[in-house]
C-alpha cells in the first residue's frame, strides 16, 4: 500500500499499536499478491476476469479501511 511520506509516522504507530490495522494491511497485501498472480497470465477466462474484478473490489475496500484508520489517527493526534 502506498502512503504519503508525511503519513508514514502514523502508519508506523498503527502497525505497532493497532491489531486491526495490521490485519487489514496483511489482507491488502494478500489481495495485491493474488491480483498480481492473476495478472501474470496473458489471457483470462471469463471466470478469471470475474475473480480479478472481485479481488480488485476487495483490495480497494481494504485500502479504503486502512486510509480511514490513518485519517482518524491523524485527526486524533493533531
Amino acid at each position: 500500500m502506498h502512503v504519503e511520506v508525511y503519513e508514514e509516522p502514523v502508519v508506523q504507530k498503527l502497525r505497532r499499536e493497532n491489531a486491526e490495522f495490521k490485519q487489514w494491511e496483511d489482507e491488502h497485501k494478500k489481495l495485491e499478491e493474488t491480483l498480481a498472480n492473476i495478472d501474470s497470465h496473458p489471457y483470462h477466462s471469463p471466470e478469471e476476469e470475474a475473480e480479478r474484478k472481485r479481488v480488485q473490489k476487495l483490495k480497494l475496500a481494504a485500502k479504503d479501511r486502512l486510509m480511514e484508520m490513518i485519517k482518524r489517527t491523524k485527526s486524533a493526534t493533531a
